[in-house]
């Protein structure tokens, strides 16, 4: 075997098609593009959800509900998870820069704690808001809570 008889196996290359060179390509006259339309001219470029004229589906379908623009996003955490975050990250104190750290939150989320659940160690909490039941669990259990903005 010397390197100038290597050869591809056969079937692994094929013939690149060369379009818009005269009748004796077999792909003369449109190119194989069909006749006239903006695809078979050169800069065709379709709209995303564009239809073909067609009404396009996000404007078949209905409108539903609205979004609240005053609406805030908190992030939940149930006083029956305390005990179990603070078994596994060895926190007592529960603040955002705490819960940051330890992957529990994002940067810029705001907390409430709500009362689902029981709790059995004592804790200090310093986040954004609390329900009127986990604010008597905790209080109960001989925790404390600050409410931050």
């Amino acid at each position: 075997m010397k390197l100038h008889s290597l050869k591809p196996a056969k079937g692994s290359t094929h013939k690149e098609k060369r379009i818009g060179r005269g009748e004796a390509s077999g792909k003369g006259g449109t190119s194989t593009k069909g006749n006239k339309g903006g695809q078979s001219r050169a800069g065709y470029k379709s709209k995303k959800g564009h239809e073909g004229g067609q009404m396009p589906i996000q404007r078949r379908i209905p409108k539903r509900g609205f979004t609240n623009i005053n609406r805030v996003e908190f992030k939940i955490i149930n006083v029956g998870k305390i005990d179990h975050y603070a078994e596994k990250y060895g926190i007592t104190e529960f603040s955002l820069p705490n819960l940051y750290v330890n992957g529990l939150i994002a940067q810029n989320d705001i907390v409430k704690i709500l009362g689902n659940g029981e709790l059995k160690g004592k804790f200090t909490f310093k986040v954004n808001a609390v329900s009127e039941k986990a604010k008597s669990i905790i209080e109960a259990a001989g925790g404390s809570i600050e409410i931050v903005k």
